[in-house]
């Protein structure tokens, strides 16, 4: 997912001067194209500061791959910097807040490339690229005017201030203080900007809303975290009230980072933001062969996938020759000529992430990602190889339900699903054909109690199987 800025911003942008700076990188996984990019971009460094700005954002990365759920997919993410000099160094104190007895601080203006400003929104820890929404917006442009220059790839960039005193804030372009606290509030802030986390302390009524770990929803098994309830510390706590309607919110846990930085992600957060990893990139960095490029291929054919792996491993693979299963839990196979029929032959190979971070069953939501092989064999050899990929994502809900079940399948050839229903005696119960991009409701009212199995095919290829519970 990189970012691309839409067109008229892109031509307001042209306005703006466009200078180029040093990009390097700190920590490089993978190419920008099959990876998630994080920019971090430096403010109130002097351009003798700059060595030091690299060891900062050095030692933040460091800090961060230390942190679950960041270091058990280290290997998805790059990280580069962008070297911006400022003319002062530090960040703007004018004195203003209204949350303290000012001046709390040193009142203190310095020029900045990006204008770093504490007391922003009248609260004096804000660290905030101006010092309010309004005037925030050309200092907005200029930050996107740095990364369409230096870096358009992109998926999330930061900001890392020359300040030893505590501060930060969320938004599109995360800012920070880079003293000791500095990378666990940068952490707190990815929550929001990058995986769509809300604060576990209650965040006011404008910001509050149905996320992965902030609902509305008190019954236990209803919750969109139902699947992780009494489990590592998870239940459904109310926020604790401080200002307007907190009672009638409530969170998945009570020592979070996402509420207070010393702490450490929490379950539920660390599932979405897991399933958001999944949604960015693909396990599949690469595979052999790929289409064309053998010319008369011979026995034995060797079919490989390159993997990012997690630490530890936790991908799972299924291959499938001519729908009949071929070999699990390996990166790659050999095929000889006894294992092939005449004419076009069918290698499929299903990759799932088995992490216990997710718990996919009675849960909304999963992926799988495929590499399918046609190979076209005939008394001669193998005349011909192509191959395709796929990224499935398959959403099914309510789970458990008593009498509707919806399943939302989106995937990028446009391929439809056969999903069967198959009770735990192996009796095939239900059978419906889901359309991409189609959600479709299905009626399960008619069936008892129980445990069911839903197969999920494409192209007559078993991809994946989900429980799902009948009240």
């Amino acid at each position: 997912m990189k970012h691309i800025l839409p067109i008229v911003l892109f031509f307001s942008l042209q306005y703006i001067h466009a200078q180029v700076f040093d990009v390097e990188a700190i920590k490089i996984s993978g190419d920008d194209d099959k990876r998630i990019n994080l920019v971090i971009l430096s403010e109130g460094y002097q351009a003798s500061e700059l060595a030091q700005f690299k060891t900062d954002a050095t030692n933040f990365v460091t800090e961060m791959f230390n942190q679950s759920p960041f270091k058990e997919y280290a290997n998805y993410f790059n990280v580069y910097i962008i070297k911006v000099p400022s003319n002062e160094s530090g960040a703007d104190h004018p004195g203003t807040a209204t949350n303290v007895t000012e001046p709390a601080s040193p009142i203190r203006n310095v020029d900045t490339y990006f204008n770093a400003t504490y007391d922003s929104f009248g609260n004096h820890r804000l660290l905030y690229y101006e010092i309010d929404g309004y005037s925030s917006n050309n200092t907005q442009a200029k930050i996107m005017n740095v990364l369409a220059t230096n870096f358009p790839t992109y998926d999330q960039a930061l900001i890392l201030v020359n300040s030893l005193e505590y501060g930060g804030s969320g938004g599109l372009f995360p800012m920070a203080y880079k003293g000791s606290w500095g990378s666990r509030v940068i952490i707190h802030e990815l929550g929001h900007s990058l995986f769509n986390l809300k604060d576990e302390y209650y965040p006011g009524d404008i910001l509050a809303a149905e996320a992965i770990n902030m609902t509305q929803e008190t019954n236990p098994s209803s919750v969109r975290w139902k699947n992780w309830i009494s489990s590592n510390g998870v239940g459904v706590y109310q926020y604790t009230c401080v200002t307007g309607n907190c009672a009638d919110w409530y969170k998945p846990h009570q020592n979070c980072i996402m509420e207070s930085i010393d702490k450490t992600f929490c379950s539920v957060c660390k599932e979405g933001m897991i399933e958001k990893i999944h949604s960015m990139v693909s396990p599949i960095d690469s595979y052999t062969p790929v289409s064309n490029s053998i010319n008369n291929p011979t026995f034995p054919a060797d079919f490989q996938l390159d993997l990012i792996h997690p630490i530890p491993n936790t991908l799972e693979s299924t291959w499938t020759l001519n729908t009949a299963e071929f070999a699990v839990n390996v990166d790659a196979i050999t095929i000889s000529e006894t294992n092939l029929t005449s004419g076009i032959n069918t290698l499929t190979v299903a990759v799932t992430d088995a992490t216990p971070f997710l718990k996919v069953d009675n849960h909304d939501a999963f992926h799988v990602y495929t590499v399918t092989w046609s190979i076209d064999n005939s008394a001669l050899g193998i005349e011909d190889i192509t191959s395709e990929v796929n990224n499935f994502n398959i959403s099914i809900y309510p789970n458990p339900s008593n009498s509707l079940v919806t399943i939302d399948i989106e995937n990028s050839l446009n391929t439809d699903l056969k999903v069967d229903f198959i009770s735990l005696e192996g009796k095939k119960v239900k059978t419906v054909t889901i359309s991409n991009y189609e959600p479709q409701q299905i009626d399960i009212s008619y069936l008892s109690q129980g445990i069911y199995i839903v197969n999920f095919y494409a192209n007559n290829v078993l991809i994946a199987s989900k429980k799902v519970v009948k009240n």
